[in-house]
């Protein structure tokens, strides 16, 4: 659901419905610090920091941050420390908050369950946003975009407020080399940190194939409560096809049998497991619950109701080309930085127009998606495809892997009105991820209204139940 699309408004209506709201887990921190810099509309930022149990951290994120009446709209935000391998105190204390007050605010005002999304690509962040979302009680953890095997794990660890640690991976010359990254939630503690144990929340990998959901609950450091069984017309970031990567007219990666999960094998499991991927229809639930699953995911019909946290303009544009049969989602096999296939949805003066995306000049300044890579003098360093190219290959990175990439952590965080404004005051433009699903919103509008509630898609989904 990209950077705050999926945001504390949307999951909190979810979850006030009876169903688990999940909030995007990507970009939190970013998030927070632009929320409080556009003056904290609502007061809701500082609300729930209010309730935080490192107000001593709290306050100093305020201090560092927060704009009364908010920034002039023609400058830039600032901007944080990156976070890296070893840990910097200062990122690691904008996660922990963030994920706070997001998981916090999704609760507020009920007693249901709120889950958080992560993507394993992006792993710098995991440690310290995971035991932030657990400050705040999150119910539970999803990850995606790799094989989250230590996961469960920390959750366990987490749990007791001990220090755990979590795999990360250097490029080296030949092969990638694994590291660690290490959190110790003592480090950050305060007189109010609670010392009794965190309710350890559940946790539901995304998988997309049997093989890969048997190795997780065979190898996992932890348990396994559930798996959210994805498709690849799922929004987002996909997985590879399996094969020798056909691409079809349009430069859209091919996927083929191969490519479908063996549901017998996911049964066999004897987990609980939601399928995802074009399920968002009255009929497509009772199709998953006939296969066995106890329910569906649903990304592309949320992302576009009235609670989502895209922008009003972007939101209705994108409803009102689904309804004229004139949505168009692109598989692309390289706007990524992570080299897996995203889809991107066609919506003109954004970055999916070709002529845009090459007007835009390249720069990495938030980095969730850069790589590690070792440097001739054995030093760690970081690079990211979709950086200025020269400086990209003069880091050993491959050109061939620059080609396309878009800067998605830009683009993500601009989709919810929040873009970086440049010296030449030109602000980040978007770039809209939605699953192919997206055909089918007319099923949720009333009459010739283009707006839609995320109960609407509640009701109309459970219209069979």
């Amino acid at each position: 659901m990209g950077a705050a699309v999926s945001n504390w408004t949307l999951a909190r209506a979810v979850s006030k419905l009876g169903q688990l709201g999940v909030v995007s887990g990507t970009g939190l921190s970013h998030a927070l610090i632009r929320r409080l810099q556009d003056g904290d509309p609502g007061g809701h930022m500082h609300r729930a920091l209010s309730h935080f149990p490192l107000p001593a951290l709290g306050q100093r994120i305020l201090d560092r941050y927060f704009i009364p009446g908010g920034r002039e709209a023609d400058k830039p935000y600032i901007k944080p420390i990156m976070d890296k391998l070893e840990g910097e105190h200062e990122s690691e204390e904008l996660n922990i908050a963030s994920n706070f007050v997001e998981v916090f605010l999704a609760r507020e005002g009920h007693d249901n369950p709120v889950g958080i999304n992560y993507l394993e690509k992006i792993q710098f962040p995991h440690l310290s946003s995971i035991y932030g979302a657990m400050l705040g009680g999150v119910a539970v953890v999803i990850m995606g975009a790799g094989i989250p095997i230590e996961i469960p794990g920390v959750l366990d660890r987490f749990a007791k407020h001990a220090a755990a640690s979590y795999p990360a991976y250097v490029q080296g010359s030949e092969k990638a080399e694994q590291v660690r990254m290490h959190f110790n939630p003592a480090d950050f503690r305060e007189p109010e940190t609670p010392t009794t144990d965190l309710e350890r929340p559940a946790f539901f990998p995304i998988v997309s194939s049997g093989v890969l959901a048997k190795t997780l609950t065979r190898r996992s450091t932890g348990s396994i409560e559930g798996l959210i069984v994805e498709g690849s017309r799922a929004g987002g970031h996909n997985a590879p096809p399996r094969g020798a990567g056909e691409f079809d007219a349009k430069g859209q990666p091919v996927y083929g049998p191969r490519d479908e999960v063996n549901l017998q094998q996911i049964r066999d499991l004897d987990l609980p497991f939601w399928l995802a991927g074009t399920y968002g229809s009255p009929e497509r639930l009772q199709e998953a619950i006939a296969e066995g699953a106890v329910g569906v995911q649903v990304g592309t019909a949320f992302a576009l109701c009235e609670e989502s946290g895209l922008t009003p303009g972007i939101r209705r544009t994108l409803v009102q080309q689904a309804l004229e049969g004139k949505a168009i989602i692109f598989t692309d096999p390289k706007a990524s930085p992570t080299g897996f296939p995203f889809k991107v949805a066609q919506l003109e003066g954004s970055l999916s127009d070709q002529k845009v995306y090459e007007d835009r000049k390249r720069l990495c300044d938030i980095g969730l998606l850069r790589e590690m890579y070792y440097k001739e003098d054995g030093s760690i360093g970081y690079r990211c495809p979709a950086e200025p190219e020269a400086a990209y290959i003069a880091k050993g990175g491959d050109p061939a892997a620059a080609e396309g990439r878009k800067c998605l952590c830009n683009a993500l965080i601009s989709n919810v009105g929040m873009p970086q404004v440049r010296p030449d005051g030109r602000s980040e433009l978007p770039l809209v991820t939605l699953g192919d699903d997206v055909a089918g919103i007319r099923r949720f509008c009333q009459g010739d209204s283009s707006e839609f509630s995320a109960a609407d898609v509640v009701n109309v989904l459970l219209e069979k139940a």
